[in-house]
């Protein structure tokens, strides 16, 4: 790479908020709720009836009340409190639960089949009302499965009591550093629960991993690579499988790919010898259609829903602000004005808003815009704040932010009201992606 070409691959990776990272680990996750909900519901689970010489590796009820206490949206009863603990509606004595002033109870048991996996029976009730909103029986779930059945009864309760669908059996990827520098690998993306359970690792590296983006049916990732002598590459792979195809190796800088809506195609950034510019790669053919060409800094391209725009960062205007492009007329335009600083945008997953990292004053935060009004609402707090992601339900943005100068994970409500820190005990954590919904 000559020195214009290094000269403009640092301006790009100071404008896309690429820190280096520092060293990782494969401790859990720990998650702190540092905001909820002021009027958040109380919710009583009475911890699950286990049959008779069944031993169970997992806390099923327990997962769905921390599930549910970490939305924000609900707070747990103090299960000391409790003047029963039913297990089947028959047990119910609504009088019980009303002392209490509790408007919602949610109960179950778990029994064993004869192949040695489990039935977990559940039910949720109004106390108030004296009925029974949800009941369902999941049969045949396998020991390994149970935290997948506990996030699938989280999701169900969450919908019935909100109306909104829920996120818990989703994903969360990211790309974590070692903390040891004598180990084998600096580098590594790791794919795990939103709660940090279950982390499995895609791929380590001795050289920085980047801009982690997942495809709409949530079973391949495309990422940029430094590990080809030390240039940028991207590549896509099955999360399943781990196999993976190296799709843009142009000369200079290849960064930033976001998948299409359809998933055929990227939008991606590349230099190819010149400054940084938006295109369209067709993952089928290899054939490029280019979208910008500036003397500017194009960069970070992220798809609307319908696939019909991209938005992408640009300092054709003198600072980094968000631009739009639209494919049906391929007209331009500047869509941030507030401040001196907006980058790394995304729509919510129905389009109607924009999140993206915003610059107030010397800080670098989250924020999001109503993409019909223009409005701006700032989300976080931190010094350095950075790849905000939605969530597939658009109630949460999860982004990466600092704690005592290591990187940490963080997740905010789109209206404010929700915050939580997720941190690991050692290693630093950037680039957090949520997977879509994968139904």
């Amino acid at each position: 790479m000559n020195s214009l070409m290094k000269k403009m691959s640092r301006r790009l990776i100071s404008l896309s908020f690429l820190l280096l990272l520092m060293p990782q680990s494969h401790a859990a996750m720990t998650i702190e709720i540092t905001q909820g909900v002021s009027s958040a519901l109380p919710i009583a689970v009475v911890s699950f009836a286990i049959a008779p010489n069944v031993v169970l590796d997992q806390d099923v009820s327990g997962i769905i009340e921390a599930d549910l206490i970490r939305s924000g949206r609900f707070k747990s009863v103090d299960e000391n409190d409790f003047i029963t603990r039913p297990h089947e509606g028959g047990e119910v004595d609504f009088r019980d639960w009303r002392l209490l002033n509790v408007p919602y109870l949610l109960i179950g048991k778990i029994s064993s089949r004869e192949e040695g996996n489990f039935d977990i029976q559940f039910q949720l009730f109004d106390v108030f009302k004296s009925e029974q909103l949800e009941g369902v029986i999941l049969r045949n779930v396998a020991q390994d499965r149970l935290r997948g059945a506990a996030h699938q009864i989280s999701d169900l309760v969450y919908e019935v009591l909100t109306g909104e669908k829920g996120a818990f059996s989703t994903r969360i990827m990211y790309v974590v550093a070692e903390s040891k520098p004598s180990s084998r690998h600096l580098y590594s993306l790791q794919v795990s629960d939103i709660d940090g359970y279950g982390p499995q690792e895609i791929l380590t590296s001795s050289e920085p991993i980047m801009s982690p983006s997942w495809a709409p049916d949530g079973e391949w990732v495309a990422y940029v690579s430094y590990e080809s002598n030390g240039s940028s590459a991207i590549f896509v792979q099955e999360v399943a499988t781990g196999q993976r195809r190296m799709v843009s190796s142009h000369e200079g800088i290849n960064g930033a790919p976001a998948w299409s809506p359809d998933g055929k195609r990227l939008a991606l950034t590349l230099s190819k010898g010149t400054n940084p510019d938006i295109y369209i790669l067709d993952l089928a053919s290899g054939k490029l259609q280019r979208i910008t060409k500036n003397y500017a800094i194009d960069t970070e391209p992220s798809w609307s829903p319908d696939g019909k725009r991209i938005v992408f960062t640009s300092d054709r205007g003198g600072n980094p602000h968000i631009y739009q492009y639209s494919l049906i007329d391929r007209q331009i335009k500047r869509i941030t004005f507030e401040g001196r600083y907006n980058a790394r945008a995304s729509f919510s997953p129905d389009g109607k808003l924009l999140t993206f990292i915003h610059r107030p004053d010397k800080r670098f935060n989250v924020a999001i815009m109503d993409v019909s009004t223009g409005e701006i609402q700032i989300l976080s707090e931190g010094r350095l704040d950075e790849s905000p992601s939605f969530s597939p339900n658009g109630g949460m943005i999860i982004y990466a932010t600092e704690d005592r100068y290591r990187g940490v994970l963080a997740a905010v409500s789109v209206d404010g009201s929700v915050k939580q820190r997720l941190a690991m005990q050692e290693g630093d954590i950037r680039e957090p992606a949520w997977a879509p919904f994968n139904d």
